[in-house]
């Protein structure tokens, strides 16, 4: 029986896995050992993993995690097999995504949710990874980058009155309250990300389509393009990516690329994956 884990700062799936059966555990509080100490991801993993583990005999757990960096990954092995007592093989969440949407087969494979990612998969390893540098540098195409942008067209007047007007009557913000959630508040990002959903609201409206267009083509010619892959199919996994897939479509066929597939998680690629293993 193995065990995969898909975490990211919020919360942690995982998920039991055998010959014969799937079993989807309780979601746990998410693991970044970049930004949690190993008191904190050891007394996590046994308050709220370990609990539902108890009379499974596990053999191998597959993490894949946001923060697992090249130099995180070692001590979030050493945190795992301290706790869970088996073998363990942890990766990046990129990497996660990538044999989640590819599985053997050579591609590009993004993530689009509250930030972006993306690499050239050639089969088996990450051979090339344009840097994400977060919402403030970068994360094109991601809720946070969507709703950093939206925020400023509305401030700035860039769209029509009436789709400015709905803004503030639908979020119930003004520039005050916006300033202080993104300047003075913790996790601006996810405040960017949350305001991003007005956007979907209103996705059928023409200046809306243009915007989330323009978004996309960010992430496209910012990303993509540098991978110098055009023939490769471009896949997705992530929230923004689910929500947005006509607009993702149309934006590839304009710029020439081909769109593979597009999940909402990575989970059920993963379990394939490791049971063709």
């Amino acid at each position: 029986m193995i065990l995969i884990a898909d975490s990211g700062s919020t919360k942690t799936d995982w998920t039991l896995v055998d010959a014969s059966q799937v079993e989807q555990l309780k979601p746990t509080q998410g693991i970044n050992p970049v930004h949690q100490s190993r008191e904190q991801v050891c007394g996590l993993l046994r308050n709220e993993l370990l609990p539902q583990l108890e009379g499974k005999e596990v053999s191998d757990v597959y993490f894949y995690g946001a923060g697992c960096t090249p130099a995180a990954v070692p001590l979030m092995k050493l945190y795992l097999q301290e706790v869970v007592g088996c073998n363990v093989s942890v990766g990046s969440d990129m990497l996660g995504a990538a044999r989640a949407l590819l599985g053997h087969e050579p591609g590009i494979a993004c993530i689009l949710g509250t930030g972006s990612n993306s690499c050239y998969y050639d089969g088996s390893v990450i051979m090339q990874n344009i840097p994400p540098l977060g919402y403030i540098l970068g994360d094109e195409g991601s809720g946070a980058y969507i709703g950093k942008r939206l925020i400023g067209n509305v401030l700035k007047h860039q769209f029509s009155d009436g789709l400015c007007y709905k803004f503030f009557k639908e979020t119930e913000l003004d520039a005050a309250n916006i300033i202080n959630n993104v300047y003075r508040q913790p996790l601006p990002n996810r405040f960017l990300g949350q305001v991003s959903q007005f956007c979907h609201h209103h996705r059928d409206e023409e200046e809306m389509h243009q915007f989330l267009l323009d978004c996309f083509g960010e992430f496209f010619n910012r990303n993509i393009a540098n991978y110098s892959h055009p023939e490769l199919p471009v896949s997705f996994v992530g929230s923004i990516a689910w929500a947005y897939e006509d607009e993702l479509k149309a934006t590839a066929s304009s710029l020439g690329y081909q769109i593979g597939k597009i999940v909402r998680s990575p989970m059920q690629g993963l379990i394939d994956f490791h049971r063709k293993m």
